[in-house]
């Protein structure tokens, strides 16, 4: 496995979290707003689902929590034929090289490519959200289980 796709699974556990990722098709078709108690899944990948949660005031979705305000411009600069699980990892990929963190991401820098791309992902330390963050302890635990090699 990758470092790529450990950064990438480490995405996903910190905004889904474990629960959502095993009962989902692996945080695929999450909606914001899920809980393990009371998961929300859309079923067609055709488009992004554009499910507005009142609670979180956002329309994020999928396994990387992607807001529906940029699917078109992503869907029609990344070619992407849906909101599927490759589409998803391809804009995820995309969004990695545009916090320029892509060489941490490879060369398993983790600290520095959580740094580089906490604007992306709320539940990354180091941003404004004011959304929960997770450690970055936490994240590197999750990152080496998903097969991440730290440098």
């Amino acid at each position: 496995m990758s470092n790529l796709t450990a950064f990438r699974d480490m995405i996903a556990w910190s905004e889904i979290g474990p629960p959502l990722l095993s009962m989902s098709d692996n945080g695929y078709n999450v909606c914001v707003g899920s809980t393990p108690q009371r998961p929300i899944l859309f079923v067609s990948y055709a488009e992004h689902p554009r499910r507005h949660d009142i609670a979180t005031n956002s329309d994020a979705a999928g396994r990387y929590q992607f807001m529906g305000r940029y699917w078109l411009a992503y869907k029609a600069q990344l070619h992407l034929p849906d909101f599927g699980p490759v589409s998803q990892d391809t804009w995820c990929d995309q969004l990695i090289r545009e916090c320029h963190a892509m060489d941490d991401v490879i060369a398993g820098r983790l600290e520095s490519a959580i740094a580089k791309c906490s604007s992306r992902w709320a539940s990354l330390p180091g941003n404004s959200y004011g959304q929960h963050m997770n450690k970055v302890s936490d994240l590197a635990a999750a990152y080496v289980k998903a097969g991440g090699v730290l440098a």
